[in-house]
């Protein structure tokens, strides 16, 4: 074995056993087996050429490999007839043979041969195997679409150089064609099994195309395939640029229409039809608007603002005496109603004691009377609405309620005499009223007129800095509409008002409980006048008056208040003290004129 080793150079590690043959012409047509063993010869020869063995050197080799196995000596050799096996002799397995390096201890692929640093060859995945009974197409053609024949009754053999042995593939994909040189044989024919699905992979062959090339040879149809794949690149494009032709469109209309992209839109309810219950106060408003107007008064020294409701289809308007006042006898009024409309007034009647007028505008049609309701019927706590011009803001709406009745108040005595002081048994309101609501309507639930605005009572009792009023602080009063009609019809057709009285001279100064009737009168005559109603009912001079009508009275102011409250000829009960005696009489009314 020594004398049979090459003399010249050692082949390199990697190198395999060569058969002898100096060169390699590769065939047209082999199967894989025989394409491994040819590798293996060419490598071999190649190596021994370039080192400079012999041909002896190299004949010794491979006779030690054939005296090594039967198997191989037994192969047929490339281009020549491939030789039978003696029926019935088995096929003894070659055995392997003993490589040029010591065994690789990391075990490196291929099959533990080159070294740590030699890439691992590729390999394939088998393809799933049909189902019993379909139909196997040809057997798969080798790498690159080369045949692989197949020899009748010959199972195949090891491989030399100890690979192990390779069963022919299975069935070729659906899109390769068999080879026309292959030779195709049934199982049922030749007794073999089915070929196996795995491909073979020669490490040292030379160079091929991937073994999982699909389909044809390559080079037979990338034109045709590159032309399809750009036409359909082509029109993917063109539906691309009319999609988002048409997206931008849309988009801009959008933008045109609402403005941008980032306005914001927000929940809305819908118009409603405005209809609202006639006794809530929207529908109380709705009602008593058209009734009320702004007055506007100018005089010779002052001017001043109000407000004032139409009374009747004549043009009577019933507001305050304080709003028409500053006009004097040759001042200017001028009425504006709720819709706008504008016309001249002239006073018809007026009171300073009850702060009542009446005026009247001419040439105006299609007025519309507030309904008056009775204001004996109103009860603490009753709901109300008050209509005005506050500060000239026209038909400005408040609402409260009734919180108190026949609240004595008075107002004016900016003349010092007394003669312009007001005696009101007022309805008190928290409805809020201002300087401007003078005069407006108060009114309740039935949009009808239950009291006449007329006063307020300010925190700072009075005026600012500048003479100018203090706003609301919730107590208002309005003169209640019972006496409002009566004054008014009295200055619509008499053009003045009675006032009812009780014939006596009361001592404003006692700061006692009740009323005291005075020691004299006002022009120095008795405090009882003669043959009037207090004498008649036996008041004397120095009687206090307690109750009026089973109200008690604390004060002459309150006294006074009392008796306006009522008409002329009613009939009054009294209760009165007289040297610490209570005494009760009746009296009738007597009737005086106003101013």
């Amino acid at each position: 074995m020594d004398d049979a080793k090459p003399t010249g150079p050692k082949a390199k590690w990697w190198s395999r056993p060569t058969t002898g043959r100096s060169g390699r012409t590769e065939p047209e047509d082999v199967s894989p087996v025989e394409d491994a063993a040819g590798a293996a010869d060419t490598a071999g020869a190649a190596a021994a050429d370039t080192a400079g063995v012999t041909d002896a050197a190299a004949t010794g080799v491979t006779g030690e490999a054939e005296t090594g196995s039967a198997a191989v000596s037994d192969r047929p050799v490339p281009g020549g007839p491939t030789p039978a096996l003696p029926a019935g002799e088995p096929l003894r397995p070659a055995p392997a043979i003993r490589p040029l390096h010591e065994p690789d201890e990391y075990s490196t692929p291929p099959y533990g041969g080159p070294g740590p640093w030699a890439p691992a060859p590729p390999v394939q995945r088998p393809v799933p195997t049909p189902a019993h009974g379909t139909p196997v197409p040809p057997q798969y053609a080798a790498t690159n679409g080369a045949p692989v024949a197949v020899d009748q009754g010959q199972p195949p053999g090891p491989v030399p150089g100890g690979m192990p042995p390779q069963a022919p593939p299975q069935h070729l994909p659906p899109h390769l064609p068999p080879h026309p040189q292959a030779q195709q044989v049934p199982p049922q024919q030749s007794g073999q099994q089915p070929p196996s699905q795995w491909l073979q992979y020669d490490p040292w062959g030379a160079p091929r195309q991937p073994l999982t090339q699909p389909g044809p040879p390559l080079g037979t149809e990338p034109a045709r395939r590159g032309k399809g794949r750009r036409g359909t690149v082509l029109i993917g494009a063109v539906l691309l640029a009319v999609v988002a032709g048409g997206i931008g469109g849309g988009i801009g209309a959008y933008v045109e229409r609402n403005g941008g992209l980032t306005s914001v839109e927000l929940p809305q309810a819908g118009r409603d039809s405005g209809g609202r219950a006639p006794d809530s106060v929207a529908g109380i408003a709705a009602s008593a608007l058209p009734s009320v107007v702004t007055l506007h008064v100018s005089g010779a020294s002052e001017s001043g603002t109000g407000t004032g409701f139409v009374l009747d289809n004549k043009g009577h308007i019933l507001t305050n005496n304080h709003v028409v006042s500053p006009a004097g006898s040759s001042g200017d009024i001028t009425v504006t109603f709720s819709g706008g409309e504008t016309a001249t007034a002239e006073i018809v009647g007026k009171d300073s004691g009850y702060d009542l007028a009446v005026v009247k505008v001419t040439g105006v049609s299609g007025l519309k009377p507030l309904p008056l309701g009775n204001s004996d019927n109103v009860r603490v706590g009753d709901p109300v609405v008050a209509i005005g011009a506050p500060f000239d803001l026209s038909n400005t709406v408040t609402s409260g309620i009734i919180s108190a009745k026949q609240r004595p108040i008075t107002a004016g005595g900016e003349k010092g005499d007394g003669t312009d002081v007001s005696y009101v048994d007022a309805l008190q309101t928290d409805a809020p009223i201002n300087p401007g609501n003078s005069g407006g309507p108060l009114v309740d639930a039935q949009a009808h007129v239950i009291g006449i605005n007329s006063a307020i009572r300010a925190a700072d009792s009075g005026a600012g800095p500048e003479g100018a009023q203090s706003g609301s602080i919730g107590l208002g009063f309005a003169i209640p509409i019972n006496q409002g009609k009566r004054v008014a019809e009295e200055l619509i057709n008499t053009g003045r008002a009675t006032h009812p009285v009780i014939g006596v001279t009361l001592d404003m100064k006692y700061t006692g409980d009740g009323a005291k009737v005075g020691a004299k009168g006002a022009d120095g005559g008795p405090a009882v006048t003669t043959g009037g109603p207090g004498a008649k009912a036996g008041i004397r001079p120095g009687d206090i008056i307690t109750e009026v009508q089973g109200q008690r009275v604390h004060s002459g102011e309150e006294l006074i208040v009392k008796i306006r409250a009522h008409r002329p000829g009613d009939r009054l009960g009294l209760r009165l003290t007289r040297g610490g005696k209570d005494l009760s009489m009746t009296l009738t009314l007597g009737s005086a004129s106003g101013t």
